[in-house]
């Protein structure tokens, strides 16, 4: 169903400029956040030093296939003032808000495990911090596009599966509101993995995408049954009203690893969706089912890739539950 594009992998890391004592011979660009904004596409890349340090660089395209890096890194405002030792910062994902700005909720390794950030940019140049999580060991925050009932909400997964490497993930996406970003409560649990099967840990890949038959939403599943973490995507269709409700699943996954960039890397048979693009609304705001959707995913947590359907075709997929 998903077309790969014949320029994949469209980034890799000879495209990411060397920024002296920052980004000199990277080992890999990956799980890239994704949004079309003000006339261009724009790639937030997770960019990984030979040093195993992690630097986000912004990517810009006119068609949303080849993309430019900027060389500079991109500085988080306020990040340095939080009270907690701060190792990575990772894996963005971005939303936009109507024309006014994009929120971008990251991923940052802690002492305590794993937090999540939320920042804010309205030129792709200046980012600010909006808030920054304290308590939970979280992971794949997605904030919906617009509000609901009021408030903001997001899609987040606890990491309560402890691997025996010593490593917390998790099986398990919850729903979260807040009042201002800052403050997040937890409504209840969207949908649980699927043991034995290829969905066994889950997590949010981009976030959802708003269609008159519910929230659209691409997150990836892990198969550990197979003695080898194979990361797939699947899509799931959550209810627009209370999208703590199912209303279809898809049975198979939508992509996985088969191409060599995919099977070998630094994380080999890994395909991680993390940032989506539908090219084409309605005038009320939802997706329309022949529209185009970009899917980029990092491959093998090594290389940047594209893939390609449309929303009718996701929607089908969610009927095979």
């Amino acid at each position: 169903m998903l077309k790969r594009s014949n320029a994949n992998p469209i980034l890799t890391r000879r495209d990411i400029p060397e920024i002296p004592g920052l980004t000199v011979d990277v080992s890999s660009v990956f799980n890239p956040g994704a949004v079309y904004w003000r006339g261009k596409y724009y790639l937030l890349l997770r960019v990984q030093t030979r040093g195993r340090e992690t630097r986000l660089l912004v990517a810009e395209s006119d068609d949303g296939e080849r993309f430019a890096v900027r060389s500079r890194v991109v500085e988080i405002a306020g990040l340095a003032d939080v009270a907690q030792t701060i190792y990575h910062v990772y894996d963005p994902r971005l939303t936009a808000m109507g024309d006014a700005c994009v929120h971008v909720v990251f991923a940052a390794d802690t002492d305590g495990g794993c937090r999540l950030g939320i920042a804010t940019t309205r030129d792709f140049e200046r980012f600010e911090l909006v808030s920054f999580g304290e308590d939970d060991d979280v992971r794949n925050g997605v904030l919906f596009p617009e509000k609901l009932n009021g408030e903001f909400a997001r899609l987040e997964r606890p990491n309560r599966v402890a691997l025996d490497s010593g490593v917390t993930t998790g099986s398990e996406i919850v729903l979260a509101t807040s009042n201002d970003l800052v403050s997040w409560k937890t409504i209840g649990s969207v949908m649980k993995g699927r043991w034995h099967y290829w969905d066994e840990l889950i997590g949010s890949g981009p976030p959802p995408v708003k269609t008159r038959n519910g929230w659209l939403h691409i997150y990836h599943g892990v198969a550990t049954h197979l003695n080898a973490g194979i990361y797939q995507a699947g899509v799931v269709l959550l209810d627009l009203h209370d999208p703590a409700k199912v209303i279809a699943r898809s049975r198979n996954n939508i992509l996985e690893p088969r191409e060599m960039y995919e099977l070998v890397g630094q994380v080999p048979n890994v395909v991680f969706p993390s940032g989506m693009i539908v090219e084409s609304m309605d005038a009320d705001g939802f997706a329309r089912p022949d529209s185009l959707v970009r899917l980029y995913y990092g491959a093998a947590d090594t290389v940047v890739g594209l893939a390609t359907c449309t929303v009718a075709e996701l929607l089908d997929a969610c009927k095979e539950s």
